[in-house]
């Protein structure tokens, strides 16, 4: 199962249709186009600390009380979600450049997924943190944090994950670096 089908079960993309005033489909296809840069923010962030340390961040940043704000009928706190984007890409330009590389992909208006994109952080941080406390993954072969990483961002077949790796062009298991250099040749 994909990471995007996992959030439509939850509600996490029909809330992000209703709160931005797009289509279910037009948030899946933001969802499809913005979760490798996140997953890969995630993943760059669990290499070097540890799992156990990911899992603190996790906890840190708000835990599943993000996935709760979003799924919550109330307007959700994107500044929680900035902090979550501040944390896994470092810096504002990292966040406009996925936008802008998201939009290419999908044909989305690039304002409408940097509102998405804080929005959608907040699901996955919120779902691992769930996860984490004991309920096993949909996605995930073994248990746990890593389990849950593994899952999704091993290459499973096609959509996020496929995506994930497509991005990660020079295969160091960060596809940041490539987005940032493709937006650098673009902006010049």
């Amino acid at each position: 199962m994909q990471l995007t089908d996992i959030l439509a079960q939850m509600g996490g993309l029909q809330s992000i249709a209703r709160e931005l005033g797009v289509s279910e489909t037009q948030a899946a296809s933001g969802a499809d186009a913005l979760l490798p840069a996140i997953l890969g923010g995630f993943k760059k962030q669990a290499q070097p600390a540890g799992l156990e340390a990911f899992g603190g961040l996790l906890g840190q940043l708000g835990g599943g009380g993000l996935l709760d704000n979003v799924l919550s009928p109330q307007p959700t706190d994107v500044s929680r979600g900035n902090d979550v984007l501040g944390q896994i890409f470092g810096s504002k330009d990292v966040s406009r450049a996925v936008a802008q590389n998201a939009a290419a992909q999908s044909g989305l208006d690039p304002a409408l997924l940097k509102k998405m994109l804080p929005m959608l952080a907040m699901l996955v941080a919120g779902f691992m943190a769930k996860q984490q406390g004991g309920a096993p993954a949909p996605s995930s072969a073994g248990g746990g944090i890593g389990g849950l990483l593994g899952g999704l961002l091993g290459g499973q077949s096609g959509g996020a994950q496929g995506l994930a790796s497509m991005l990660d062009l020079n295969g160091d298991g960060n596809p940041l670096d490539d987005i940032l250099r493709m937006v650098g040749r673009v902006a010049r």
